[in-house]
């Protein structure tokens, strides 16, 4: 029987089949459904409705406290053990750039601390840059309280206050796990310098340090490589195993985690190369005077003071490079091979 115009077998004979999207060679395209294109594009913000949590924060707090404590301690006793004046100014700023780094540091772990459950981002910026200033003020008076009365008591109180509430600030950001990878690696780094100080005077003799001047800079190149090197190496171990770690956490508590892509990873990685590097930034703004001061006391203290602001920028970009490097290739050697579809095995007709 032939289908009359008008008819419903008609109507449902005529209608257009769907076509499928295909590639240039045929292949169909899968198109993700609504609900799988709304969670790729809320992937890596929040799980489960809840604003994305950085585990371990009272613990990189307490480290970050602890170390902005200990670098106060050791610049106060290090300038009240010599004679006001010259001596005074010139080991304040060599211990500038170490005091600001911590505070920097210290300023982003309490933040995120008291940010870690706030969900709306307008409110999380805002009390993490409230949290930071708390900080500052608290480092600048005790800094004015336990420090000697001189020129570099206020500079050192004011750019360290100034480096908390940045510090704050970025502790405001939407990717809460990624600032709690950068400060660890930041504090990682920061914590084996010291340690490598230790051993900075055989690794010269090694490097062929002798009597001649040229041989102890070249000896002392080679060393500040060695430390930046590997700073940058543990720098990116550290982010890497923390955001492993919180993936893994979130998969425990709720059942399922946001993958962080590869560029959150490359971000951590090069975290403490790029916090060093703002570290210089505050220091050439806000202790500007106290940098003059030193350098004006003779010619070799200009001098001096030259080349530690290069060698604190090189050592910077060193760590943010390496750093980065060394995540970025722990990340690729996790990932698996990509999976094939099986239509793809099966010869064109």
């Amino acid at each position: 029987m032939s289908n009359q115009p008008g008819s419903s077998t008609a109507a449902e004979t005529d209608q257009p089949e769907a076509v499928e999207p295909t590639t240039g060679d045929g292949t169909a395209v899968e198109t993700p459904s609504g609900e799988e294109a709304a969670g790729h594009a809320d992937e890596g913000t929040v799980t489960g409705g809840r604003p994305e949590f950085a585990p371990g924060a009272i613990v990189l707090a307490l480290i970050s406290v602890g170390w902005l404590a200990a670098m106060l301690w050791s610049t106060r006793e290090a300038i009240h053990s010599t004679a006001a004046g010259v001596t005074a100014i010139s080991l304040s700023a060599y211990a500038l750039p170490g005091v600001i780094a911590a505070a920097l540091v210290t300023g982003a772990t309490v933040a995120l601390l008291a940010t870690n459950r706030l969900g709306r981002a307008t409110l999380r910026f805002l009390a993490a840059v409230g949290t930071g200033l708390l900080v500052g003020l608290v480092t600048a008076v005790a800094i004015n309280l336990t420090y000697a009365d001189n020129a570099t008591t206020n500079t050192i109180a004011g750019t360290a206050a100034a480096a908390a509430i940045i510090g704050g600030a970025m502790a405001g950001a939407r990717q809460a796990r990624v600032v709690g990878a950068i400060t660890l690696a930041t504090l990682t780094a920061q914590i084996f310098v010291v340690l490598f100080s230790r051993v900075r005077d055989p690794l010269s003799d090694l490097f062929g340090a002798g009597e001649t001047q040229q041989s102890v800079l070249d000896a002392a190149k080679w060393v500040s490589r060695t430390e930046s090197l590997l700073a940058g190496l543990l720098a990116g171990l550290a982010a890497y195993l923390y955001l492993t770690w919180s993936r893994r956490r979130a998969e425990r508590r709720d059942g399922a985690a946001s993958p962080l892509r590869w560029p959150a990873y490359l971000v951590a990685g090069a975290g403490a190369g790029l916090l060093l590097l703002l570290t210089e930034v505050i220091i050439r703004i806000g202790g500007r005077g106290l940098l003059d001061l030193a350098a004006a006391l003779s010619e070799a203290d200009e001098v001096a003071q030259t080349a530690l602001g290069t060698s604190r920028v090189d050592n910077g970009i060193w760590v943010l490079f390496v750093g980065a490097l060394t995540t970025l290739i722990v990340f690729g050697r996790t990932l698996g091979p990509r999976p094939v579809d099986d239509d793809e095995d099966e010869p064109a007709a």
